[in-house]
């Protein structure tokens, strides 16, 4: 998710929150679109797994 961010970020000129605005509304979007069953693939993919990672967090 980090990647995302900061390519919302670097290459659309977006400010931080509004790129973490912009991935909200993506996943919400997505959500809409997929069945219930694919919800956990969806929540998954937006994921911040930077705890994972040790990284700061962003999102």
């Amino acid at each position: 998710m980090q990647e995302l961010l900061k390519n919302l970020i670097d290459n659309a000129g977006l400010t931080e929150d509004q790129a973490k605005k912009s991935i909200e509304i993506m996943k919400e979007f997505v959500h809409s679109k997929v069945p219930p069953m694919f919800s956990s693939v969806v929540d998954g993919f937006f994921a911040d797994n930077s705890a994972a990672s040790g990284s700061d967090g962003l999102i």
